[in-house]
């Protein structure tokens, strides 16, 4: 299948799905969030496929949501809508549900919408200067992707407050000390780390994998569904998200 904003590869028990805006710096539309998948989809039922990885083209991994893309829609308390939601959470449950490991590979860039897309994959590797942050709360905006489920399992109550409530970025590094991804490395050998893994990966039983992943996020679920329900359900009065967007529809 030919795709337009994403371009999907497979070598050597690897399916490579890379978001390929780089003009945009590979920033998320609705559209790219089916063609994404529509791709991890595709990958989890390929029986050629033990490793799905997901990058971005140029020097990002994803921007966040292309805020340019929702021109002169009006977003209500918040939220940007079903039109993104939807898609959004149908991705997230293929990553969560695909029998075969998904790594992100964080080259640079990986903002807010980006990020949640990150932290429902199984392992993350990024690059040492890559820059990592929860922007919702610069814009006038709530998370409605399950960054407030996600974020503090991974790094704590603490740490998932800070980077929620100042929006500054960390980087590779830094999300390595503190549990928010796997490894940080060198960019120019990101890709030479990640081959490694998937070696690691692949010598496996891959029926053994299917299950461990299936048992790690049924035992998950057990307490985050209710997170993921508190925070899409939940309404807030944000009332200065047109003025902070205002740029974006310049």
């Amino acid at each position: 299948m030919t795709f337009e904003t994403i371009i999907y590869q497979k070598k050597g028990g690897v399916g490579r799905i890379t978001l390929n805006r780089p003009e945009a710096m590979n920033a998320i539309t609705s559209y790219m969030l089916s063609e994404l998948t529509i791709a991890v989809g595709e990958a989890g039922k390929d029986a050629d496929v033990q490793v799905v990885a997901i990058t971005g083209a140029g020097r990002a991994f994803c921007a966040g949501v292309d805020l340019k893309s929702l021109g002169a829609k009006k977003l209500e308390r918040g939220k940007v809508g079903d039109i993104l939601d939807i898609p959004a959470r149908d991705l997230i449950q293929a990553i969560r549900t695909a029998p075969k490991p998904v790594v992100a590979l964080v080259n640079g860039f990986c903002f807010t919408g980006a990020m949640e897309l990150m932290l429902a994959c199984d392992i993350v590797l990024a690059a040492e200067d890559a820059k990592i942050g929860d922007t919702h709360a610069k814009w006038g905006l709530r998370p409605t992707w399950g960054m407030t489920a996600r974020l503090p399992r991974r790094v704590g109550f603490l740490k998932a407050k800070e980077m929620s409530f100042t929006a500054e970025a960390v980087t590779g590094r830094e999300a390595e000390r503190i549990g928010l991804i796997n490894r940080a490395v060198p960019a120019e050998r990101l890709e030479e780390t990640f081959q490694e893994l998937a070696r690691s990966i692949m010598a496996n039983s891959r029926e053994s994998v299917a299950a461990y992943k299936s048992l790690y996020n049924t035992n998950e679920r057990m307490s985050l569904d209710m997170s993921l329900e508190l925070e899409f359900e939940s309404e807030f009065d944000i009332s200065d998200t047109g003025e902070r967007l205002g740029q974006f529809r310049k």
